[in-house]
């Protein structure tokens, strides 16, 4: 019987400015497999009169453990 690996679910919560480099790194993390989790989030940032985004994905990799060293953005 063929041992099945464990499978890691990894989180990352993305933020930036409300500018399309921010949309552009959403863009990069889904085409590297990331998926969305859960709406995007918008605050407002007086010190700099400017809207933050945040958005969480998540992603499912095989064989992997976890360590609080991992990279995140590297998986």
């Amino acid at each position: 019987m063929a041992k099945k690996s464990k499978t890691l679910t990894i989180y990352r919560y993305l933020t930036g400015p409300d500018d399309a480099a921010f949309c552009h790194r959403v863009t990069e993390a889904l085409s590297k497999g990331w998926k969305l989790h859960g709406g995007p989030t918008l605050t407002f940032d007086t010190a700099q009169n400017r809207v933050i985004c945040g958005q969480a994905v998540i992603k499912e990799v095989e064989g992997v453990e976890y360590s609080p060293e991992m990279k995140l953005s590297e998986q």
